[in-house]
């Protein structure tokens, strides 16, 4: 698999959704995203249709995936111009700016092998960029079709510049 990323700056964006706190061995993110999509039209300032899966990983985790049983927090989310009207039982989050690399994938979400490379290939053969403490996130917009080989997403992993 030879898939090189596009660098993007991303400026600071707010998002509106749901999370839950889950580990690999526990994976919850069926369950999110059953009680997130039935409300996501209660979200009525939204800057676009895309869906946000969002990863909020602690210092510490593994991108080797060796602990599955570490939690981090899962949001389904969407992309919102203020935090002026938020619905019960969902809440607000500002995502930082800064650098990101970003993989432009088509296949199965279940399908593990892209972040096996992103985390296993280029990122340690990258003599550009390094890991990053932000959250983690994808970009389910028109193409995305949930269990469905020919389904489209953006991943997007937070880098710094190697000094």
């Amino acid at each position: 698999m030879n898939m090189q990323p596009r660098i993007e700056t991303l400026s600071e964006r707010k998002l509106i959704g749901m999370h839950l706190y889950m580990s690999l061995a526990n994976n919850q993110t069926f369950k999110l995203w059953q009680s997130f999509m039935p409300r996501r039209k209660e979200i009525g300032n939204t800057l676009t249709t895309d869906l946000i899966s969002m990863q909020v990983y602690p210092k510490t985790f593994d991108f080797a995936f060796s602990k599955p049983i570490v939690e981090f927090e899962k949001w389904a989310a969407m992309e919102v111009t203020n935090f002026e009207h938020i619905p019960k039982e969902m809440e607000a989050f500002s995502l930082p700016a800064g650098l990101y690399a970003v993989f432009d994938y088509k296949g199965l979400s279940t399908d593990t092998t892209i972040f096996k490379y992103i985390f296993g290939t280029w990122l340690p053969n990258s003599t550009h960029y390094l890991l990053d403490d932000r959250p983690h996130f994808e970009i389910l917009g028109d193409k995305y079709k949930n269990n469905d080989p020919t389904s489209e997403e953006e991943i997007w992993i937070p880098i710094k510049p190697f000094h």
